[in-house]
């Protein structure tokens, strides 16, 4: 306290600084409300996130392509089994059919190599007389068939025949090297539209399971949905590569069925010029050749 002339006690500036210290006081408690109040919020938003995060993380866990598997009517399981084993049946016809196409291929060129170094059929004939492949039947019919009309003098109609008879067996070659690809167009037709089968199937079932439980709630009807859509996956993993191998396959073919026919109008000029050649040494080999 101070004192002033005229003897009074002026209380004015104690008063003023406990006012002020009670408003700090107050500011502080304030803020230090506020804080609290925030960290506490922080706090719960924290713990909060982390238990969605942790139920989204277990329900990724949960939805793995087996689990949904077991968990999906018996109609959509059938389908997604049936989907798989056409898969394998494509893979299956994919090794086998790439490795004969492949050694049929490699034989027809190594044949057909042979059959330009030479000019007549006595030639080759006793090359390929114990020798498989496309080439061997092609030389045979051509044979067999100048064995038959070597009593008719008529070279026209012996090129004729002798044609005709190469004509069907590239023909049947053909039809046995496309023998397995229709497996493959059946399934790249039909896979999609037997998964979207069970995806249909696996949605009606879904909305049957939210009308009987009253809610809307996606956590409740998303693993349904899911299992669903599994099934047109499976259908799409299963058409896709069917269709690009049957692809494959038909280009694969169509050159293999080109060499063939290289080879079979090579032996159709072989043949020609046996008819063409002289008499005594055609007749002579014809003989030998039937004896």
């Amino acid at each position: 306290m101070r004192f002033e002339t005229g003897g009074t006690i002026n209380t004015s500036a104690p008063q003023a600084r406990s006012v002020r210290d009670l408003l700090k006081l107050a500011l502080c408690a304030a803020v230090f409300t506020a804080l609290h109040a925030l960290s506490g919020g922080a706090i719960c938003m924290a713990a909060e996130g982390g238990s969605r995060t942790g139920a989204s993380d277990a329900t990724r866990h949960t939805l793995t392509p087996l689990s949904m598997f077991l968990a999906a009517d018996i109609v959509v399981q059938s389908i997604i089994v049936v989907l798989l084993l056409a898969s394998v049946s494509t893979w299956t016809v994919w090794i086998g059919k790439t490795f004969e196409l492949f050694v049929s291929r490699r034989r027809t060129m190594k044949s057909l190599e042979i059959l330009r170094r030479h000019s007549f059929l006595a030639e080759v004939q006793t090359q390929f007389a114990h020798r498989p492949g496309i080439v061997s039947r092609l030389l045979r019919e051509a044979v067999l068939e100048l064995q038959l009309s070597a009593a008719w003098p008529d070279k026209a109609g012996k090129r004729d025949r002798i044609a005709s008879r190469l004509v069907d067996i590239e023909t049947e070659v053909g039809r046995s090297m496309r023998a397995g690809t229709g497996v493959l167009a059946t399934i790249g037709a039909t896979a999609p539209f037997v998964g979207l089968f069970g995806t249909v199937w696996g949605i009606m079932n879904s909305f049957i399971g939210i009308s009987a439980s009253q809610t809307t709630n996606l956590a409740v009807v998303a693993p349904g949905i899911a299992e669903a859509l599994l099934a047109t996956a499976v259908g799409l993993i299963a058409a896709i590569p069917a269709v690009v191998i049957y692809n494959g396959f038909a280009r694969s073919i169509a050159r293999h069925r080109a060499l063939a026919r290289q080879c079979a109008s090579e032996i159709n000029r072989m043949a020609s010029r046996e008819l063409d050649r002289s008499a005594s040494p055609t007749g002579n080999w014809l003989k030998q050749a039937a004896e």
